[in-house]
């Protein structure tokens, strides 16, 4: 496995893909995240979406 050098420049942009196993799918990204298997490849997709960080609310957000 290889190791990150923290000092090093930020890595490159999440990018998230769907992966077949059998009757089932699930998002994967490069940060090595994956989510859970779904029987649906709309919902599989839609995991992936909501998994990258632009489309995550951030801690310092607040709800108004």
């Amino acid at each position: 496995m290889c190791e990150q050098d923290p000092s090093g420049p930020p890595t490159s942009p999440h990018t998230t893909s769907t992966v077949e196993r059998g009757s089932f799918c699930l998002a994967r990204c490069t940060c090595g995240w994956s989510g859970p298997a779904r029987r649906s490849r709309d919902r599989a997709r839609t995991d992936a979406a909501s998994h990258k960080p632009a489309n995550r609310p951030h801690a310092t957000d607040s709800a108004s």
